[in-house]
């Protein structure tokens, strides 16, 4: 039961049964004291019934932005109630310039987002910022920005013991790692690594532009995915000293002219799947998890059989399904998310759906922590779609809701009760 001044919310949940009833405090019960009480009373039966627990399991969820049209304020956050698929109306969590890429710390307390730019304390440099969560609120507390070294930082990440930040500069090619503070903040950079090379693609790949940071689900290693050099650089990971160090082998290779962006590991750890950005392709590979290192299965096309790429046509996000079955990646210019069925015994990928994100631009995506939904943010159409996610098949089905979120890039989740 949740109350306020001014209104009195009763929620309870049965199996295909749910009520929510809302009433004035003081206009109602001021007059109507007994029908108060039957209706407390009522609602009191179903909770017994329903084991005696009222909670509602829900997700807070964020919503990364480019600030500089206008539209957007910063980053934005609402609710997902994860029995239903029903989002509350987003609101403004912070504001802060471009925050296009968000990680969540592992105690749920800390967020940090990279800011977008070249310019940060006077120099030529990107930022990343760290912020405090209200878990009841969802509003975000600046505790303080650092440097990542580099232009353009597109993408962060913090490993699984929370003690390191990590973050990829695309304009400049290069990462960074820094140390957390013990109150979230972030210390100035632990380690730095500048990649030099290039690939074939004359106009985009003459020089590295280093695109995600990810982590092996051990938290031994970080791979970055370098559009500009059509491979996947491998580091080690120490996070007590929020250091990278090179690895051997240390890296693995795409297809020529690909330009990798994003990387999703399998949950068993076996397997890794790596979106190519140009070439609309998803490159699954093996993964040796002693040595880090990465041996190329496939490669398979994110788009209709029958359909090549057309200016304007690019991938962006790539996911792996909770429960390990299904691999989703988004297509620019066309539009849609790519559904694949994952064969569990060696990691191969079957094209199953082409679902239209009914936006433009589809930079991202995320899938709820039960696997019941995704939503699906359109850059250019400044809205966010909720699909129900087929537990059998993997398919995508749109829910019918869609909120309205300013240049919307990022979508990150965060597991909360509510009581």
């Amino acid at each position: 039961m949740l109350f306020s001044p001014s209104r009195l919310t009763f929620r309870t949940s049965l199996p295909n049964f749910s009520i929510i009833k809302k009433v004035s405090a003081f206009s109602f019960c001021g007059n109507n004291r007994m029908i108060c009480l039957v209706m407390g009373m009522s609602f009191l039966m179903l909770a017994l019934i329903n084991g005696g627990n009222m909670a509602t399991d829900s997700c807070l969820v964020y919503f990364g932005t480019y600030t500089s049209s206008g539209k957007s304020k910063g980053i934005y956050t609402c609710r997902l109630d994860t029995s239903t698929g029903i989002l509350s109306t987003p609101e403004l969590a912070t504001e802060t310039v471009n925050p296009s890429f968000l990680a969540i710390h592992p105690d749920r307390r800390h967020l940090y987002a990279v800011g977008e730019s070249g310019v940060f304390g006077g120099g030529k440099t990107g930022a990343v910022s760290a912020f405090a969560i209200d878990q009841v609120t969802g509003k975000l507390t600046l505790l303080n920005c650092q440097s990542t070294g580099g232009l353009g930082p597109c993408h962060v990440n913090v490993d699984l013991t929370g003690k390191c930040v990590l973050a990829a500069n695309y304009t400049s090619g290069s990462c960074a790692s820094l140390p957390v503070r013990d109150d979230g903040s972030l210390g100035e950079i632990g380690s730095f690594i500048q990649h030099e090379g290039s690939s074939i693609n004359p106009s985009r790949q003459t020089g590295p532009h280093a695109h995600s940071i990810n982590l092996s689900p051990d938290n031994r290693f970080a791979f970055v995915a370098d559009l500009g050099l059509d491979k996947l650089m491998i580091y080690k990971l120490d996070p007590a000293r929020a250091a990278l160090i090179p690895n051997n082998p240390p890296f693995a290779k795409v297809p020529p002219g690909s330009g990798p962006r994003h990387m999703a590991f399998h949950p068993d750890g076996r397997f890794a799947y790596v979106i190519n950005e140009m070439l609309c392709t998803v490159t699954a590979f093996s993964y040796e998890a002693g040595q880090g290192a990465l041996k190329k299965i496939q490669t398979f096309s994110t788009l209709p059989k029958g359909v090549s790429v057309q200016p304007g046509y690019s991938t962006a996000e790539v996911l792996v399904h909770p429960r390990g079955k299904f691999l989703y990646g988004s297509n620019r210019g066309h539009d849609t998310i790519a559904v694949f069925a994952i064969d569990q015994s060696n990691g191969t990928l079957r094209l199953i759906q082409n679902e239209s994100t009914q936006g433009k631009m589809p930079r991202s995506f995320g899938i709820d922590p039960t696997g019941a939904w995704l939503l699906a943010a359109n850059q250019d159409t400044g809205n966010v779609v909720v699909f129900s996610v087929n537990p059998k098949t993997g398919k995508l089905k749109p829910t019918g809701q869609i909120v309205e979120v300013g240049v919307p890039v990022c979508v990150k989740f965060m597991s909360v009760k509510e009581d």
